[in-house]
């Protein structure tokens, strides 16, 4: 039996603009998308689908098809810390908070590929499961989401996510092979030197000296011990020490963040980090504290799931409209705790329509997307669901 997901996506266009408004009116930061976690429980209860908390306000809900069989669709739920700048009716009204991450769309899209795929259960050869995660902006839901055993009862066996893109016109898709997002891993540095007036720098240890010479070196590690065709970071994103100008503080404070592409480059960074303080510190009669965090992994899409989005969604939206990245983004993205765990295929969904005016950048106070883009997004989800379990 064949399926116009498009057609019965575009259906539920109004119902999918004002869930979509709503969830931009009433944004929610991580672990406190409260009000978003019970409408969501409601929706899910109100079309007979079952579900269960995860992740504090996360939600896994499941459509159960027949046989074992089972795809899974994320989509994250929690908003930024950033005032709503838009004049729009559907304007944050929460002070300080906003979905300038499209994450409202993301909530929409996945209820309305719930609502789609539900009233067709009986023709799933599987089953669907529907991860709604909370706290993607800031530690991500996956990873306590995983821990709490969402993946099993039924085994997931595939698992597809997206995100809007502000850069890619809407009515299009983009799709990325392999390595689709960076690893991350913040770190702080804290020097310990000894304190002596500006006058007689003899007679201390000069923190903000050897700071300097650690900053230079640290970038080394990037330009000559990594080959130059893998893209990799090492941002310094802050430098605090000092309180007058003829003063040599004892301590000064590095603060930045590694970002690499493959695991095997996060662990040498990080290695190389550590040896490369301790070296300059110790040899500059200084003392130092190290403190590297373990933040998100790298996203890496696999070939198989990726083929099956692809060929999904050339049925949606035509072979011309999906368009093939050739570079991974260096941000961070809390989907790659899935796509470690199961074979995974993360895209971009268009956003952007200029003559709109809808062209600013995720993550500031101006973003807004092209509503039209939410059909697209719950038809490609539907389809590739849909021909994952039945053919």
């Amino acid at each position: 039996m064949k399926f116009n997901f498009l057609n019965m996506a575009n259906e539920l266009k109004k119902e999918l603009v004002e869930l979509r408004r709503d969830f931009h009116m009433h944004p929610e930061l991580g672990y406190e998308e409260h009000r978003t976690s019970d409408f969501i429980k409601t929706f899910l209860k109100k079309e007979g689908i079952e579900y269960r908390e995860t992740a504090g306000t996360g939600v896994c809900g499941i459509i159960r098809g027949k046989g074992q069989k089972t795809i899974a669709l994320r989509g994250d739920i929690d908003a930024l810390p950033l005032q709503d700048k838009k004049s729009c009716d559907y304007s944050s009204k929460t002070n300080g908070k906003m979905h300038a991450c499209g994450h409202d769309a993301h909530t929409t899209i996945l209820l309305g590929a719930a609502k789609v795929l539900n009233s067709i259960r009986n023709e799933l050869n599987g089953n669907v499961k529907l991860f709604f995660e909370p706290a993607e902006e800031t530690t991500g839901g996956a990873k306590v989401m995983i821990q709490e055993g969402i993946l099993e009862e039924p085994h997931v066996d595939m698992i597809l996510g997206l995100h809007v893109e502000e850069n890619l016109e809407v009515g299009k898709i983009g799709v990325k092979m392999g390595v689709v997002n960076a690893a991350s891993n913040p770190f702080t540095i804290k020097i310990k030197g000894r304190g002596a007036h500006g006058a007689r720098p003899h007679t201390g240890v000069d923190p903000v000296v050897i700071a300097s010479s650690v900053v230079l070196a640290l970038q080394n590690i990037i330009s000559r011990e990594l080959p130059p065709t893998d893209p990799a970071v090492l941002t310094i994103g802050s430098i605090h020490g000092g309180t007058a100008q003829n003063i040599i503080p004892e301590e000064v404070t590095i603060a930045g963040i590694i970002r690499v592409m493959t695991t095997e480059h996060r662990v040498y960074v990080k290695q190389r980090l550590v040896e490369v303080v301790e070296g300059i510190v110790h040899s500059m009669r200084g003392k130092c504290e190290i403190n590297i965090e373990e933040s998100y992994p790298c996203l890496y899409n696999d070939d198989t799931a990726v083929q099956q989005l692809l060929a999904s969604a050339e049925k949606v939206i035509g072979r011309d409209n999906i368009k093939m990245l050739q570079s991974p983004s260096m941000g961070v993205e809390s989907f790659a705790y899935f796509s470690l765990e199961r074979p995974a295929a993360f895209y971009y969904l268009g956003s952007r329509n200029e003559s709109k005016g809808i062209v600013h950048p995720a993550h500031g106070s101006l973003f807004d997307i092209d509503e039209d883009c939410l059909p697209i997004g719950v038809a490609v989800q539907c389809q590739t669901a849909f021909e994952y379990l039945n053919l």
